[in-house]
Parts: C-alpha cells; structure tokens; sequence
C-alpha cells in the first residue's frame, strides 16, 4: 500500500532550533496560522507568511523533498478550488484562499516533521487532561489522534492504487470505480484497526465501583 507520509511530514530527527523548541510553542505556531488562514485578507501576505513557513521548514533539516511531499497531495484538491473560486469571486481571493489552506498545511508539516509521534501524543493528552473533570479522557483522546495519523496515509495509500488500477482499465473517469473500492477498503480497515484495539484492551470505558 503507497501513501505512508502522505499529508503529513514524519519526524526527522534533528538538533535545530524548532527540533528544542517546547511543543506548546508548536501548538501555538499551527493554532496561530489556523487562525490566520480566517483573519488574512491579503493574498500577499498570505504568501508573505507561506515563505516564512516553507523556511522554517527548510530549516529543520528535513529537505525541499518532504516540504513537497507533504503538499503535493492536497495541490489536485487546491487546483479545482482556486479556479472555482476566481471563477465566482475574482483572482486575488482565490489566491488567498489557496495560500491560506497551504499555510495551514506546512505549519502542522513543521509540527510532526519537528516532534516525535510519541511526544505529539503525549502532548495532546496533556492538553486534554484540564477537560478530565468534565468528562474527557486525555489517553482516549491521544488514542483517537495516533488512529487519525495512521489513518490518512492509508486511504491516501488506498485512492493512489486504485486510481491507477483504474486508469490502467481505462476506467479513471467512473466514480464508481474509484469512490467503491475506496470505501471497501478503508471499512475494512477501519474493522480491522477497531477489532486490534479491542484485542488490546484499548479504548474500552474503564468499569467503576
């Protein structure tokens, strides 16, 4: 199965400035252009803060080659919503747009390509534990994320083969030989991920007294 980094940028060990920077500070870098993406109204500065980003990725070792990697998915998607958009609102938004979604995307690249999987974890749930009072589970929570970031990659994976299987059949224009056998195999993924949790002991409701 191909798509193993798809999206995502896995981590690359590294001494850089990011690499020692503390993870709530990470935190704040994706939240903030999250933010940004709602608030920038400037197709420039969009650009501006994508430069700036794509550098400080740049600059924790990890290469021009993963920075494309962890975009290229998403450019085919970016492509069709940037020509709709100019079409309905003009080029300046549609640039803005499509820059804004970039920035969000290289920021979280920075995030994974700078913390090891475990630590990212390991900090969700120490960002869910305030919320234990009302309720939430922070391992439940880290669980859920760690399936998240397993997840895409393989029905990322699971759409680039069978999209060439059906382009090799002539079929690459039918939907239902691309979406159907999609959603067979990312139930069946789906079944089989739920059915080794449950083989664990994960993500069962502990019984109480």
């Amino acid at each position: 199965m191909r798509g193993h980094g798809f999206l995502f940028a896995q981590y690359v060990p590294g001494t850089s400035l990011l690499h020692r920077a503390p993870l709530w500070l990470k935190f704040l870098l994706v939240l903030a252009c999250g933010m940004a993406s709602f608030l920038v109204a400037d197709w420039a500065v969009a650009a501006v803060v994508l430069a700036l980003l794509c550098a400080v990725f740049l600059g924790t070792g990890a290469g021009a080659r993963r920075l494309f990697r962890a975009v290229r998915p998403v450019l085919p998607v970016l492509a069709m919503v940037g020509l709709f958009q100019w079409w309905q609102l003009g080029g300046p938004t549609a640039a803005r747009i499509v820059l804004n979604i970039l920035v969000c995307v290289v920021a979280a690249s920075i995030l994974t390509v700078s913390t090891p999987v475990q630590a990212l974890l390991d900090g969700v749930a120490s960002l869910a534990r305030p919320f234990r009072r009302l309720g939430a589970d922070p391992e439940r929570f880290a669980l859920t994320i760690a399936v998240m970031l397993r997840s895409i990659p393989f029905i990322a994976g699971a759409y680039a083969d069978v999209r060439d299987s059906a382009r090799a059949r002539g079929l690459d224009r039918n939907p239902r030989a691309l979406v159907l056998p999609v959603f067979i195999t990312t139930v069946a993924f789906a079944r089989q991920t739920g059915e080794a949790l449950a083989a664990r002991g994960l993500g069962e409701t502990g019984t109480e007294d």
